[in-house]
């Protein structure tokens, strides 16, 4: 009867965790592209809701904006003696007001009123279209916090968390259950990364600290974004080069990161308030593989039913749905108006044209206009750079543009959206920071390869 149990207890841990690890991780190549299951889902989903899409994302920060409102004011028994619910909607008058932004930009998007500056396919068509980023995020919210327990629940976390102690903790400041968070934020998707990474903070695995990183150093464009972005600049038989070049910078990064503010500063501390516990580690009698084995066990054992799992799903999707999009909306709108139609970025990147000329760069003074105009949308560098001329020039470009990580029409919307406890000087100097840490990685690499 106990080896009976026993063998339940495992498949429970081995065939939702598989499942997981399948939808998340798993490369596949269709059509001629690498991509994953929940992508392959999510560009499923966004066919067949073509045309669609912008409308529903339309409703939903309507409602989000109506039922804020009705918290603001009335405060109803039913969303504020609800945990989830209030968590949603009764929020500070700084997400209430990019709230009210995020509805005002998006009617003026989907019908086009007003000035075209606003509603643009540059501006707040690159947001709210049926090729637009909230199309996107719609479709992949959808299928990745549905499944998301699946990767979370089941003990793939403390299997693999065992494994990695001594990797994570001493290169990255991590916990060895954050390997498998940041490899699916590397190979899959930064936004996939965001939603694992903030549901692990809430749920007190993370400190305030080690979800801060994770989400600012892990969630990179997908592979199949990279090879967009390098197309883009004309030089995508260098693919391979390009995306190994951002990896070695990309972790370089990673290490120095979270030895210097701001994330060395955050609190070591829980969602809860308790502080860290340093019990991280493998118990006597134990081997990583057998201790981990047996935490993913009793893990999986915890949940009870499948209905919990789906509502817990369903409030996931509901969650990012209700939580990101309308940030997205609101502070991608102003980053790409303030891009398109400022020259605000321009001055700001004047101050490293002596760095990319002491670095030998060539065409200097161009490259220095696509340094910090990423900051507002991480594709823009690519468009602008496709004007000069030097291949090496046009490599660093797009490699720095991915490395830089942070853009507030995509990851950084994301973040301010999520409970992870990042603020826009946070993003900010992070970008910042990265820019200066990896530029010298990339046109070192740029000068051997040209």
């Amino acid at each position: 009867m106990d080896k009976q149990r026993s063998l339940q207890q495992i498949v429970k841990f081995i065939i939702p965790s598989l499942i997981g690890l399948f939808l998340f991780m798993f490369p596949l190549s269709i059509n001629g592209e690498i991509t994953i299951p929940i992508a392959f889902l999510s560009g499923w989903i966004q066919n067949i809701l073509y045309g669609f899409i912008p409308e529903i994302m339309l409703v939903i920060i309507t409602i989000t904006f109506v039922c804020t409102l009705i918290t603001k004011i009335w405060a109803p028994k039913k969303i504020v003696n609800s945990s989830f619910w209030n968590g949603l909607f009764n929020v500070t008058n700084v997400w209430f007001i990019i709230r009210i932004l995020a509805v005002i930009f998006a009617y003026i998007t989907y019908f086009e009123w007003g000035p075209e500056w606003i509603w643009s396919e540059d501006t707040g068509g690159t947001l709210l279209s049926d090729e637009g980023l909230l199309t996107t995020l719609f479709s992949v919210f959808l299928w990745a916090g549905l499944f998301l327990p699946l990767f979370l629940n089941f003990g793939l976390l403390e299997f693999f968390g065992a494994l990695c102690i001594k990797i994570m903790r001493p290169l990255f400041k991590l916990p060895g259950r954050s390997a498998m968070d940041a490899l699916a934020s590397w190979l899959g998707d930064g936004t996939i990364g965001i939603l694992l990474t903030s549901r692990q903070y809430e749920e007190g695995f993370y400190t305030k600290k080690e979800a801060a990183i994770v989400a600012t150093t892990f969630s990179i464009v997908s592979i199949t974004f990279s090879l967009v972005v390098v197309s883009t600049v004309g030089l995508g038989h260098m693919f391979v080069p390009f995306y190994l070049t951002i990896t070695f910078a990309g972790l370089l990064a990673a290490i120095i990161m979270p030895r210097i503010p701001p994330l060395s500063k955050k609190e070591n501390r829980y969602i809860n308030g308790n502080e860290a516990s340093d019990n991280e580690g493998i118990p006597e009698g134990f081997t990583p593989l057998s201790y981990g084995f047996s935490e993913a066990v009793k893990r999986a054992q915890k949940n009870t039913n499948v209905m919990s799992v789906i509502k817990e799903g369903i409030k996931n999707v509901l969650d990012m749905w209700i939580g990101v999009a309308p940030v997205v909306m609101a502070v991608g709108t102003l980053a790409l108006i303030i891009a398109e139609h400022t020259p605000i970025f321009q001055w700001l990147g004047t101050p490293f044209i002596p760095l990319l000329q002491l670095l030998q760069v060539p065409e200097a003074v161009a490259a220095s206009e696509t340094i910090l105009i990423g900051f507002a949308d991480m594709f823009l560098p690519a468009i602008i750079a496709t004007g000069i001329e030097s291949e090496m020039t046009r490599f660093i470009i797009a490699a720095l543009s991915v490395t830089q990580l942070i853009y507030l029409s995509e990851v950084g919307g994301l973040l301010l959206g999520s409970k992870i406890p990042v603020n826009f000087k946070d993003l900010f100097f992070i970008f910042l920071l990265r820019t200066l840490i990896t530029l010298p990685i990339i046109v070192g690499i740029a000068h051997i390869l040209f």
